[in-house]
């Protein structure tokens, strides 16, 4: 059968993101025995499993080398990626982790800003975040470890983002990176519009509001609209939302076992089950059939009638077309779920 990978949320998270687009979750460790249960329960299924402990912060625990080996071992007939990614977090409260991921063969981490001290301590969630990621671009290019540095603009942080962008260049980032045999980037962009992030679309952007000074460093600015544009592109399309599988399945495991598709925010509407109530046979079937209340819910409507239903004419929001449908669809089932609050039973 198709590929799978697991991707579980083992440990938990120390920040609370504003733009978190999975959506917050409790932070609680996962009992003992959870890996093997969950290579049990799927792998009779797939021929090959990538399994990930981490969802929110990678390496987000005290045993991180340990668990990075597990993670490893217990794959099957495949091996999890690092991809550019680090715990910001334990970066700034253990020495050797740096020593960890020069030994599994980083070369570049992304970190995530919202702009200067104020606004990213309160997009992350936490005091002292932004100072921890100052300490983070420090550690990391030390130990010869580039660095790419992502930041989400609004409405209320687009000057702020400006600043951000000359204290890269005070820091000397470039030619820091550069020395490393990496280069250094600086990207900004808006985000998709769920999970949290849903819950900022008053604060997102007009594609106008963008300072000129900050449109070279937007992500594929070029394929961006506004809301506006969108809904007249989309209006008259009769296709419906696509959820065919691809070559990989990734499932997105939450700390009680409810598991989702990594296609949106993981909410009620999302779920596929809860593997600890339901038999695997009885799971896998509704995997492969994209048997999930959201996903039934997006069958019946065309992309048209969710433009009529939820676009807004009036909106110079800037988005991206894919990213719009999705929200358009989560905005659709968040309607439809206020007016009907026992369609689905989870």
């Amino acid at each position: 059968m198709k590929k799978l990978a697991l991707v579980v949320d083992m440990y938990g998270c120390p920040n609370r993101c504003k733009h978190c687009w999975i959506g917050h979750m409790s932070n609680k460790k996962m009992p003992q025995g959870s890996d093997e249960f969950l290579i049990n329960y799927f792998s009779p299924f797939f021929d090959s499993i990538e399994y990930y402990s981490w969802v929110r912060e990678p390496d987000y625990c005290s045993e991180y080398k340990s668990r990075w080996e597990k993670d490893i071992e217990i794959s099957k007939n495949s091996r999890p990626s690092r991809f550019e990614l680090a715990s910001f977090y334990t970066l700034n409260h253990d020495d050797n982790y740096v020593k960890f991921l020069k030994e599994v063969g980083t070369k570049v981490v992304q970190l995530t800003f919202f702009g200067l001290k104020k606004m990213t301590d309160k997009y992350v969630g936490r005091i002292g975040a932004f100072n921890e990621l100052i300490n983070a671009t420090n550690i990391l290019l030390d130990n010869n470890i580039s660095v790419r540095w992502q930041a989400f603009i609004n409405k209320e942080n687009k000057e702020d983002l400006i600043e951000l962008l000359q204290l890269s260049k005070n820091m000397n980032l470039e030619e820091r990176c550069q020395k490393n045999g990496n280069p250094f980037k600086f990207f900004i962009h808006s985000g998709s519009c769920d999970g949290e992030n849903m819950k900022l679309y008053d604060l997102r952007i007009d594609k106008k509001e963008i300072p000129l000074k900050l449109i070279p460093y937007y992500l594929d600015y070029d394929h961006t609209y506004e809301e506006k544009e969108i809904c007249e592109i989309l209006k008259n399309d009769n296709s419906f939302l696509n959820f065919s599988k691809k070559d990989k399945i990734v499932i997105n495991v939450a700390n009680n076992f409810d598991i989702f598709f990594n296609y949106t925010h993981m909410k009620k509407e999302w779920k596929i089950a809860n593997i600890k109530k339901e038999k695997a046979s009885v799971v896998i079937n509704k995997i492969i059939n994209n048997d999930v209340y959201a996903i039934n819910v997006a069958k019946k409507i065309s992309i048209s009638n969710l433009v009529k239903e939820c676009g807004n004419y009036e909106s110079s929001k800037i988005f991206f077309i894919d990213d719009y449908k999705m929200y358009l669809l989560n905005k659709y089932l968040q309607k439809i779920s206020m007016n009907k609050s026992d369609i689905y039973k989870m």
